[in-house]
C-alpha cells in the first residue's frame, strides 16, 4: 500500500504542476500588461497600480476562502474552484477592456485573483502529501511548474494583440482571450485528473490535543512562524512594487510590447525556473539561511532596477530577472519554514491565513508603487524596496535562538 501511495503521490504532484504551469501562463500573460491597460482606461499613470492591487486583493480574500472551502470539500474542489472563478475573471476583463469599462475591468481583476490562489496553495496541496523533510521539495517543484507561464505569458501578448487586432478588437484584450483558455484549461486538468483528492495521501502524524484549539494568531507570534511570514510578505512587497511598475516604466520610454515582454518573461522565469533548486538548497542549509540569501539578492535587484538608465533594456532585464531569483529563495524556503513544527491540524488553519496576509501586503504594495512613481520616480521606488528588506532581516535576528 505504502508503494501505491507514493506513485500515487508522484502522479498527483505531476498533475500539480501541470496545473500551475497552465494557471501562471494565463495570470502572467495579463499581469504583463496589467499597468498598461488601466493607463489606457483611467486615461493616467496615477491609477496605473489599481489592476495589481485589486488582483492581489482578490488573491488575499481567494485564499482565505478557498483554503476553508478546501478543509470542508478537499483540496481538488477547491482549486477547481479558485481556476474557474478566475477563467470568469479573465473574459470579463477582456469584454471591460473592449467596453473601455475601468470599474469592470477592476472587478474582473479581483477575481482573476482566484486563480493566482488556487496556485499558490498547490504548493501547500503538494507539501501536505508528504513528511517535514521532503517538503521544501515538493513545494519547489510545483512552484517550479510557473515556468512555463513565466516563459511563454509574458511572450504571448504581442501574438494575443495580433489575433485581436485581426478581429478588428482592442490590441489590449487579446491577452485576456488567451488567458481565459489557459486558466479555463488549468481547472479541467484539476477536475478530471487531480485524483485521489492529495489530502487523502498525507502522512499520518500523532494527534495534538490543543492543535486546533490555538488561534491563528497565536501561532503567528511563533518567532519561526513570525520570521517565515515576515519574510514571505516583505519580499512579496518588494517584488510587486518594482515589479509592478515597470512595464508602465519601459513603455515611458519607448520600449515597446516586444521588449516589455522580454523583460517581464526574464522575471518570471527567474521567480520559477529555479525553485526545484531552491528547495534543495533549503534542505540542504537550512530554511534560514536561504531565506536570508533571497533577501540579499532582492536588495541588490531592487538597486540596480533603480539605477538602470530607462532606455537600458539590458539591465532592466538582468534587474528583474534578479528580483524574481531572490523572491523564489525566500518564497520556497519561507513557505517550507512556514509548515515546519507545525502539525496538521495547525498547517490547514495557518496557510490559508498566511497567503491572505501576504496577498493584502502585497495588494498595498502594488497600489502605492503607481502613487510612489508619479509623486517621485522609479528610482525612488526601487530605493524603497531595498530599504524594506531590513524588516525580515530584524525579524530573523529577533528569532535567531528558534531559527537554529
Amino acid at each position: 500500500m505504502s508503494t501505491q501511495h507514493d506513485a500515487d503521490r508522484r502522479r498527483l504532484q505531476g498533475i500539480l504542476v501541470a496545473g500551475v504551469g497552465l494557471g501562471s501562463t494565463g495570470y502572467i500573460a495579463v499581469i504583463t500588461i496589467a499597468t498598461i491597460v488601466a493607463k489606457d482606461l483611467s486615461g493616467g499613470s496615477a491609477l496605473a497600480g489599481l489592476p495589481g492591487a485589486a488582483i492581489v486583493l482578490g488573491s488575499a480574500g481567494a485564499s482565505q476562502l478557498l483554503s476553508r472551502f478546501m478543509a470542508q470539500v478537499g483540496r481538488r474542489a477547491g482549486l477547481v474552484l479558485g481556476y474557474g472563478i478566475g477563467a470568469t475573471g479573465t473574459l470579463v476583463a477582456g469584454i471591460a477592456v473592449i467596453s473601455a469599462s475601468f470599474p469592470l475591468f477592476l472587478l474582473a481583476t479581483v477575481a482573476m485573483g482566484f486563480a493566482n490562489a488556487a496556485n499558490q496553495l498547490s504548493r501547500y496541496t503538494a507539501a501536505d502529501m508528504y513528511v517535514e523533510s521532503r517538503r521544501a521539495t515538493a513545494i519547489g517543484l510545483v512552484v517550479w511548474g510557473s515556468t512555463l507561464g513565466a516563459v511563454v505569458g509574458p511572450n504571448l501578448v504581442t501574438l494575443a494583440g495580433d489575433a485581436a487586432s485581426a478581429l478588428h478588437l482592442s490590441r489590449l484584450a487579446g491577452p485576456y482571450g488567451i488567458a481565459f483558455l489557459f486558466v479555463s484549461a488549468a481547472a479541467l486538468l484539476t477536475l478530471f485528473f487531480l485524483r485521489p483528492d492529495p489530502a487523502s495521501l498525507a502522512p499520518a502524524v500523532p494527534r495534538v490535543a490543543n492543535a486546533a484549539k490555538q488561534s491563528v494568531a497565536a501561532m503567528l507570534l511563533r518567532p519561526r512562524v513570525f520570521a517565515a511570514l515576515v519574510a514571505l510578505v516583505i519580499g512579496q512587497v518588494v517584488m510587486v512594487l518594482v515589479m509592478t511598475m515597470t512595464p508602465l516604466h519601459m513603455a515611458e520610454h519607448g520600449h515597446g510590447l516586444d521588449a516589455v515582454g522580454l523583460v517581464i518573461s526574464g522575471h518570471t522565469f527567474g521567480m520559477f525556473a529555479l525553485s526545484p533548486i531552491s528547495g534543495r538548497l533549503a534542505g540542504r542549509f537550512g530554511t534560514p539561511l536561504v531565506i536570508v540569501a533571497g533577501l540579499a539578492v532582492l536588495a541588490f535587484s531592487s538597486v540596480l532596477a533603480a539605477v538602470a538608465p530607462p532606455d537600458g533594456g539590458t539591465l532592466l532585464f538582468i534587474a528583474l530577472f534578479l528580483l524574481g531569483w531572490g523572491w523564489n529563495l525566500g518564497f520556497v524556503a519561507g513557505s517550507a519554514l512556514l509548515t515546519e513544527g507545525l502539525h496538521g491540524a495547525e498547517r490547514a488553519r495557518l496557510q490559508g491565513a498566511a497567503d491572505a496576509l501576504i496577498w493584502s501586503s502585497a495588494a498595498a504594495a502594488a497600489l502605492s508603487s503607481g502613487v510612489v512613481v508619479a509623486v517621485a520616480s522609479y528610482t525612488a521606488l526601487g530605493l524603497l524596496g531595498a530599504a524594506l528588506i531590513a524588516l525580515p532581516v530584524a525579524a530573523l535576528i529577533r528569532g535567531r535562538a528558534a531559527l537554529r
